[in-house]
């Protein structure tokens, strides 16, 4: 009989970004991957991103990629580091006048003071940042390969011209599945 042994992560991932250290799960379900991944992709496809053409979009549907870019690492940090991600901070004046971690609070929160108030990250990340974190979690939590997922948005691929040659029988040939950009 054989035997196969299999390790798991014990140690956290540690993402260094500065003087910040963001610190991941050793180890994440497939599944809670998954769900975390489709979120984000629902997300981007809710504010209508086409990944193709980024310069079509407006401040706000960048800001709200941010979130959910935000969002989606959390879910596969551990409890501290993910308060830090997502921790915001309603200031006016310069002054911080409170810290959430959720961002329909502050707004609510915002909402209540007279004057203009700005809501921003404790840790501000520039988005290059944000989508290499996201592409580094896909290496670590699905093995390098990017979930598939479907996407509307997502370009077919194109028929091949010519013949097809004698020496490849189409059960092998393979296709990739599209993914998602670091959006």
């Amino acid at each position: 009989m054989a035997t196969k042994s299999f390790a798991l992560n014990t140690e956290p991932h540690v993402a260094a970004i500065g003087d910040t250290e963001l610190l991941f799960q050793p180890e994440v379900m497939g599944d809670d991957f998954m769900d975390g991944y489709v979120g984000l992709r629902d997300a981007q496809q809710a504010i209508g991103v086409d990944i193709d053409n980024l310069e079509s979009l407006d401040s706000q549907a960048i800001r709200n990629i941010a979130v959910a870019l935000r969002e989606f690492l959390a879910r596969l940090m551990l409890p501290e580091s993910a308060e830090l991600i997502t921790r915001l901070q309603v200031s006016q004046a310069g002054k911080t006048l409170d810290t959430f971690t959720d961002r329909a609070q502050a707004e609510a929160f915002a909402a209540t003071v007279e004057g203009d108030t700005r809501i921003t990250y404790v840790l501000r990340l520039p988005d290059r940042v944000l989508t290499e974190l996201m592409e580094w979690t896909v290496e670590l939590y699905s093995g390098g390969k990017r979930p598939p997922t479907s996407s509307s948005g997502s370009a077919r691929q194109s028929r091949r011209s010519g013949t097809r040659g004698t020496g490849v029988s189409p059960s092998r040939v393979s296709t990739p599945t599209p993914g998602p950009s670091g959006g």
